[in-house]
């Protein structure tokens, strides 16, 4: 069954290789970036089944207005892509503020804007997949100079919980991406890193010097999309999906280190409740 795709940040990225995932597929894809010219090339490809249309996910306004005019175009919309986002790396004390809110208004409150905007046209469908991308920073965390995006990404898996519980009686799915490193453009030239104190230099700097580094990312876009269109034509989603094997490995390690550290405060955790023992003693966690 042919499905019909909307997808922020479709130009570069995951936005383009998923946007391409799903036209191979035979789908139908509402293309949106900042600068819709640069889809071009798949319009002369694959012609009628791409709409590009220039969107700002910060304005919410215009999020309404593109999702309006691909059910106008393709008569509804199937699968929502929240993938358009970016990162600044620099220390929480020295970002200025502006650009911190900058972040997290396109990686938070882009997400927020597209996805209620499209809640009332996939509640009338009954039906309707919205796939979220968040990092395995946002489960994770704990980046140095990615204060900013991480909290973003956070907010985004606790926004989404909540909505799939809300609106779990009206036929909408939902699922959260998390990926590891790939081979796109996240950390290139659109990233701005400012110098950083010399306070900071064995946290951010090393991070800095990591990406500056000739290190390969792992990760292959262009896989990661077909998976993804792979798994949203089942009839069954994961609730978070990982994506690369540091994803992977860093997931399975942080949920062990929470349940160790879980178990071994439990009697002092578990002593805040009226009915339980009080106090109890700190000396085996101190």
């Amino acid at each position: 069954m042919t499905q019909t795709w909307f997808i922020t940040g479709s130009s570069r990225g995951f936005g383009r290789d998923l946007t391409v995932a799903a036209l191979e597929a035979d789908d139908q894809v509402v293309a949106t970036a900042r600068k819709p010219e640069q889809l071009d090339d798949l319009v002369e490809r694959y012609g009628d089944r791409v709409l590009p249309l220039a969107l700002d996910v910060t304005d919410r306004a215009a999020a309404t207005a593109a999702l309006r005019a691909g059910v106008d175009r393709f008569g509804r919309i199937d699968v929502v892509v929240n993938n358009a986002g970016y990162a600044n790396l620099s220390p929480v004390e020295t970002t200025p503020e502006d650009d911190f809110r900058r972040q997290f208004d396109t990686n938070f409150w882009g997400v927020y804007n597209v996805s209620t905007a499209a809640l009332p046209l996939l509640k009338a469908q009954g039906a309707g997949t919205v796939v979220q991308f968040s990092s395995i920073g946002g489960r994770v965390g704990g980046n140095p100079g990615l204060g900013s995006y991480q909290a973003a990404k956070f907010a985004v898996d606790g926004f989404t919980r909540v909505l799939a519980a809300e609106t779990a009686p009206f036929g909408i799915r939902y699922l959260v991406v998390e990926p590891s490193g790939f081979a796109t453009d996240w950390a290139g030239p659109s990233m701005r890193i400012p110098d950083v104190a010399p306070e900071y230099d064995k946290t951010v700097g090393a991070l800095i010097r990591h990406f500056d580094s000739t290190v390969t990312a792992a990760g292959d876009p262009r896989r990661a999309g077909e998976i993804l269109v792979r798994i949203v034509k089942q009839p069954k989603l994961p609730s978070h999906l990982l994506l690369g094997v540091a994803a992977v490995e860093l997931a399975q390690d942080y949920s062990r280190a929470q349940l160790d550290e879980a178990a071994a405060w439990e009697r002092v955790s578990r002593s805040a409740d009226f009915d339980q023992p009080y106090p109890v003693d700190l000396v085996d966690h101190i």
